[in-house]
């Protein structure tokens, strides 16, 4: 079987391939703009080239701003189309909802969706908010001693980058599902949850204080964030209080065999 990985350079689909590889998979191919094999969102044509021959394809999301990830994202749909891949493994979202006010909840949906028309056979991974990009605020909470984010009471079910890779790779070696699988943390926690727990482990207190959005959006626009940025977190914020990242599931340990990274340990 011949496995494709897109995105190979990033955080999470090279940690894709070297699970594929350490699996025994029998031929992994990284994609990625510069690599080897280059697979250029923006070039459908070296998309098709790249695909050719794939029986299974796991396509990690593309990144920046949403109308360009929509373009990338019908690039790569319309290569798999061209080339016949088999079966699909997409990374997405567990907020994959079109009518979240979350920018990136609509590109996930949408691309579920282009995926299901294709005719070929899907297996998703809707993943809960990484760790590690929860990880920039909580930086910025060790300083202040003070976690200052507009999320309310909502709970999040914070997933390790490496626990997502392993299921994705997990599901490209199997056959394919057909469905969603919700890719979670162990446990949802509350923001004051979230800063005790990194209290402890800094031994140092932090506490959250819930912050106005309009407030939020004005540090970050001080901090030279890029006006797109300070709308996604902004549009990330108001998903979460929404609780849309929440839930909790057990796919993590059903499809590795190991429980879920919690962010005590992470952290």
């Amino acid at each position: 079987m011949r496995v494709a990985v897109t995105g190979a350079s990033g955080n999470v689909g090279a940690h894709v391939v070297s699970v594929l590889a350490a699996s025994g998979a029998d031929e992994v191919v990284p994609l990625s703009r510069r690599g080897p094999v280059r697979a250029d969102y923006d070039d459908p044509a070296s998309l098709r080239t790249a695909l050719a021959g794939v029986d299974t394809l796991v396509f990690v999301s593309s990144d920046g701003e949403a109308a360009r990830m929509m373009t990338h994202h019908a690039n790569v749909v319309r290569a798999v189309v061209e080339a016949e891949v088999a079966h699909v493994v997409y990374l997405s979202g567990l907020d994959a909802d079109l009518a979240s006010p979350f920018c990136y909840a609509y590109t996930n949906g949408t691309t579920e969706g282009l995926l299901a028309r294709t005719g070929c056979a899907v297996s998703v991974a809707r993943a809960s908010l990484f760790t590690e990009f929860f990880g920039g605020f909580l930086e910025r909470a060790r300083e202040t001693g003070e976690l200052r984010l507009p999320a309310g009471d909502a709970r999040v079910s914070l997933v390790s980058r490496a626990d997502v890779a392993r299921c994705l790779a997990a599901l490209a070696l199997r056959p394919p599902t057909g469905r969603p699988h919700d890719v979670t943390g162990p446990a949802a926690l509350s923001m004051s949850e979230v800063a005790a727990v990194a209290g402890r482990a800094w031994d140092g207190p932090v506490s959250y204080i819930d912050a106005d959005e309009a407030a939020f959006v004005a540090e970050l626009a001080l901090a030279r964030e890029s006006p797109w940025w300070t709308y996604a977190y902004a549009s990330l914020f108001a998903s979460i209080r929404e609780g849309r990242w929440a839930a909790v599931s057990d796919e993590v340990r059903l499809l590795t065999g190991r429980a879920p990274a919690s962010l005590a340990s992470a952290l």
